[in-house]
C-alpha cells in the first residue's frame, strides 16, 4: 500500500429497540429507582460481593434498559466510564442512574464513590447525557442517594 492510499470503510448506524415504549417503567424519584435496582441485585451475593448496575433512561425518565457492569470483591469493583457511556450512546439514553451495593451495609459513600460519581457526571455532560443519581444499595432495605444526599 502506498502512503497516500487509504481505505476507509463505511459505517452504518442502525437502531432497533427491543421494547415497547408504552410498557416502560418510569423513574420519578430516588426511592423508585432504588426499589427497581434492588430487584436486579443477586440476593445470594449482595452481602458479600460488590456489583455495579446502571439504569439507562429516555428523555421522559422511562427505563429503557439496565447493564450489570461489573462484579468485584468484598469492598470494591470496577466502574468503567467508557463502557457505561458506550451503552448510553448505543441505546440513545438521555440519562443514567449509577448504582452499586455496599455488602457491609454501611450507606456512607466512600471518597472513591464520590470521585467516581463526579468523573462520570463530568463525562456525561460532554455527551449531553445526565447522570440523574448514584444510588448505593445495602442489604435489607437501605439505600443512599447522591441526588437526595441522604440515606433511607
Amino acid at each position: 500500500m502506498k502512503v497516500n492510499e487509504c481505505t476507509v470503510h463505511e459505517l452504518e448506524i442502525v437502531y432497533k429497540p427491543k421494547f415497547q415504549r408504552d410498557n416502560l417503567e418510569k423513574i420519578t424519584n430516588s426511592m423508585g429507582a432504588a426499589n427497581l435496582l434492588r430487584k436486579s441485585y443477586n440476593e445470594n451475593t449482595i452481602e458479600c460481593q460488590e456489583e455495579v448496575i446502571v439504569l439507562f433512561l429516555d428523555n421522559a425518565n422511562h427505563v429503557i434498559g439496565l447493564q450489570k457492569l461489573s462484579k468485584g470483591g468484598v469492598s470494591s469493583t470496577v466502574v468503567d466510564t467508557r463502557l457505561i457511556l458506550s451503552v448510553a450512546l448505543k441505546s440513545l439514553a438521555s440519562s443514567i442512574i449509577l448504582s452499586h451495593n455496599h455488602p457491609s451495609g454501611n450507606l456512607v459513600p466512600s471518597e472513591v464513590d464520590k470521585k467516581i460519581t463526579q468523573q462520570l457526571k463530568d463525562a456525561c455532560k460532554l455527551l449531553e447525557i445526565t447522570l440523574l443519581d448514584h444510588i448505593i444499595i445495602a442489604p435489607g432495605t437501605g439505600y443512599y442517594s447522591f441526588t437526595d444526599d441522604s440515606a433511607l
